[in-house]
C-alpha cells in the first residue's frame, strides 16, 4: 500500500509540472520505477530526479519520460523503436501504450538487467537487442514511432529509413551548446522537424560495450 500510495503521488507531482493525457498518466501508473533504480536509490525512486545507472548511464527524471512519452502521440500506434534502452524504464512506459516495443542499448550489462526487470515485470511485449542504436533494427521496420533515449547530432539515414511513412522520429539533437528535443515527422517520403524545448541528456555513442570478462 505504501509503495502504490508513493507511485500516486509520483505521478500527480509529473501532473503538476506536466499536464499528463488520461491514457499516459495510467501508463505511468501502472510502472513501479523504484524497479528499474539501483538499490541504493530505491529510497529515491518517487522523486522527480534523474538518477545515476552503471557506465555513467542515467535514468531520466520521470518528467522528462513522461514529456517523451506524450509528445511521440502515441494513440493508435502499433509499434515503436527505442534507441538507448537504459534501464528499461522508458521501454516499461511505452509497453503500456503501444502493442510492441523494440529497445536497442550498447551496453551489454545495461541491457541484462533491464531484459531481466522486464522478465520479473512479465512485460512480455518488449524485445531488445544488444547492439549500436545508430544502427537500429531492420528486421522489423518500419516503425510507427522511434525514440532516441539519447542526444545525437545528426539522424543516420538508415534511421530513417526504418521509419514508417506517416511516422514520427523524437529525439534530442545536439545545436552548438544547447540539446534541443526535436520531432521528426515523415510525410510522402519527406523528412521535415519541429524544435520543442531544451533538454539535457547523455550523447549517444557509436560502437558497442561488453561486459569484461574476469580470468580466473
Amino acid at each position: 500500500m505504501i509503495q502504490a500510495r508513493e507511485l500516486h503521488q509520483m505521478v500527480e507531482a509529473i501532473d503538476r509540472q506536466f499536464k499528463l493525457d488520461s491514457k499516459v498518466k495510467e501508463a505511468f501508473c501502472k510502472v513501479n520505477r523504484k524497479y528499474f533504480v539501483p538499490p541504493v536509490f530505491a529510497h529515491l525512486a518517487n522523486q522527480l530526479e534523474a538518477l545515476p545507472l552503471a557506465q555513467s548511464q542515467w535514468i531520466s527524471s520521470p518528467v522528462t519520460v513522461a514529456k517523451m512519452t506524450q509528445y511521440l502521440e502515441l494513440d493508435g500506434v502499433d509499434s515503436i523503436l527505442e534507441i538507448g534502452c537504459g534501464s528499461g524504464y522508458q521501454a516499461a512506459i511505452l509497453s503500456q501504450l503501444v502493442r510492441r516495443v523494440f529497445t536497442v542499448e550498447r551496453i551489454d550489462v545495461l541491457l541484462k538487467e533491464a531484459r531481466n526487470r522486464f522478465s520479473q515485470l512479465e512485460l512480455y511485449n518488449i524485445f531488445t537487442r544488444f547492439d549500436d542504436g545508430l544502427r537500429g533494427w531492420k528486421e522489423y521496420a518500419p516503425y510507427e514511432r522511434i525514440l532516441f533515449s539519447a542526444t545525437a547530432t545528426e539522424i543516420p539515414e538508415t534511421i530513417f529509413d526504418q521509419l514508417a511513412e506517416g511516422g514520427i522520429l523524437l529525439a534530442p539533437m545536439q545545436e552548438g551548446s544547447l540539446q534541443i528535443l526535436t520531432r521528426f515527422y515523415k510525410r510522402h517520403g519527406r523528412i521535415t522537424s519541429e524544435t520543442i524545448e531544451p533538454c539535457f541528456f547523455v550523447p549517444i555513442v557509436e560502437g558497442t560495450q561488453r561486459e569484461a570478462t574476469r580470468g580466473i
